[in-house]
């Protein structure tokens, strides 16, 4: 016997309606008393890490992570063969903009001869209302699929007619890795309070990280480390970005030193303001 259309039903309100899984028909339990939690599989690799570039209205023309598929580029169905004839028609691509992103997203289906320069103008558009004889559609934007989901298929596809989809797909970085292999970030930048890993190295070439305040918990292994300011003596530094050469150190300030340096015969004395210089004695002085 085959499954009931109201066990199907059921199935889909109790796991998308309550996130939990169906252990029983809806008259022997109801959605809210199933227990066994059942959410949606989010994948990974299938999210849209860059979602927020795109923009609230359809941009007139591809961007960097918006491609513009309109007049003359709209996508030239194939029908699937596996299907009722003409019901269902692929388009080939996925990852189409849905208009939970703006109603300008909504893609529009057309029919019109195979090949067609520019369906959007010379053919015949479909609305997914139908048009009063049950030939609505139904558009599936993850998959990029066209199905007719009323009772006729529209009069206008027929013979050797196709259709065609006019709309947008996202092009933008794609899946977020795991937590132990954090490899790659298609991003120009990340931001977070806390970025934590194990034993792990992080290799960029010509980049900047850039933060207000970094803190390392452990053992920092730095190759060549260059500093745009003077590490300071209370940070283990000098306070200077280069050494004089023959120059004697002393202490400049608090927190940097400095070096001064003299000529040949000169003696190293105590300036009047308590500074270190090097000069020549004068023996009427003494």
């Amino acid at each position: 016997m085959a499954i009931s259309d109201s066990g199907k039903i059921d199935y889909l309100w109790k796991k998308l309606g309550y996130g939990v899984a169906k252990t029983d028909t809806n008259a022997a339990k109801k959605a809210p008393n199933e227990a066994i939690v059942s959410p949606l599989l989010i994948r990974g690799d299938k999210v849209w890490t860059k979602a927020d570039k795109i923009p609230a209205t359809k941009p007139g023309s591809t961007t960097t992570h918006v491609r513009i598929y309109d007049t003359t580029t709209s996508i030239e169905c194939t029908e699937d063969g596996t299907s009722t004839a003409k019901r269902t028609w692929k388009t080939g691509l996925t990852d189409w903009i849905p208009p939970e992103f703006g109603s300008t997203y909504l893609v529009k289906i057309y029919s019109d001869a195979a090949s067609a320069a520019n369906p959007v103008s010379s053919g015949t558009q479909l609305f997914g209302t139908g048009s009063g004889n049950n030939d609505e559609w139904f558009f599936d934007y993850q998959a990029g699929i066209v199905h007719f989901i009323g009772t006729n298929i529209p009069s206008s596809v027929s013979g050797s007619r196709k259709v065609y989809v006019a709309g947008a797909r996202y092009i933008g970085a794609m899946g977020i890795g795991s937590a132990n292999n954090f490899v790659t970030v298609g991003a120009k930048e990340v931001q977070a309070n806390t970025v934590t890993v194990g034993t792990t190295s992080i290799t960029r070439a010509n980049n900047t990280i850039k933060t207000t305040n970094t803190v390392v918990t452990g053992t920092a292994t730095i190759n060549t480390l260059n500093l745009s300011t003077a590490l300071s003596a209370n940070s283990g530094g000098t306070g200077i970005r280069s050494f004089t050469v023959n120059g004697v150190p002393i202490g400049a300030t608090a927190g940097r030193l400095a070096f001064v340096t003299g000529t040949n015969g000169e003696f190293l004395q105590i300036a009047a303001n308590g500074t270190p210089t090097f000069g020549d004695i004068d023996g009427s002085t003494y």
